[in-house]
């Protein structure tokens, strides 16, 4: 028998009961349940949701008379972020907060794909593209230096190529974020000024994993 699908949604949390509801009629009627996890809401068809905050509560959990409007009430709270958005044909750096880019700069920097010639073209063409990537870190470090510095930045966002991402924040000019805690990676695109947009409402925004009914 087949695993059955997962896929993954990103919802607001203004939007959250409203697809809860959606969710409870397609596939029956839910129960609740939180695990370390997050909140795993279960359906009568065999369909499950697991409800994941964008960031921890850290001493200020969200309002409510229930899991799930205290759930929506966290995301609503106007922590600032600084997301690092960064793959081969471009990066975004910015501070969001609520969903919404306080700050920010986008631009492109060409790093050359992998070769499959041999010899000394294949390291030539290596050395090329070591040294791209290494002007792409450091550039997009100083960019995120500077648009972080005007902001109080609560955590750090990742996004694109994690392998890029994790050497812009470990670099010199950002050592004073290494503290925060890093939230999960967003997986976009090259970054563009759409895609910048969409990740910071995804940044802020309750993650669902839906795994289908067994067949």
């Amino acid at each position: 028998m087949p695993s059955p699908e997962s896929r993954v949604a990103r919802v607001p949390g203004e939007r959250l009961a409203g697809w809860v509801e959606r969710f409870a009629a397609r596939h029956g009627s839910v129960q609740e349940s939180d695990t370390d996890d997050g909140l795993l809401l279960r359906a009568a068809d065999g369909a499950e949701a697991l409800l994941q905050a964008p960031w921890p509560a850290d001493g200020r959990p969200g309002r409510g008379d229930d899991a799930l409007t205290r759930l929506a009430s966290l995301t609503t709270q106007p922590r600032q972020l600084g997301l690092v958005l960064v793959r081969r044909g471009g990066y975004s750096v910015a501070v969001v907060a609520e969903g919404r880019v306080l700050a920010s700069k986008t631009g492109t920097r060409h790093v050359q794909s992998r070769t499959a010639a041999g010899g000394w073209s294949q390291q030539r063409f290596a050395r090329r593209r070591s040294n791209q990537a290494d002007a792409l870190v450091e550039a997009v470090a100083a960019h995120a230096a500077r648009i972080f510095a005007e902001h109080r930045i609560e955590y750090l966002v990742p996004g694109g190529d994690r392998t890029l991402a994790d050497l812009v924040l470990a670099e010199p000019v950002l050592k004073r974020y290494a503290p925060l805690a890093r939230l999960a990676l967003l997986d976009v695109p090259d970054p563009r000024a759409a895609v910048l947009k969409k990740a910071a409402a995804d940044a802020c925004a309750v993650r669902i994993q839906v795994t289908d009914p067994p067949s």
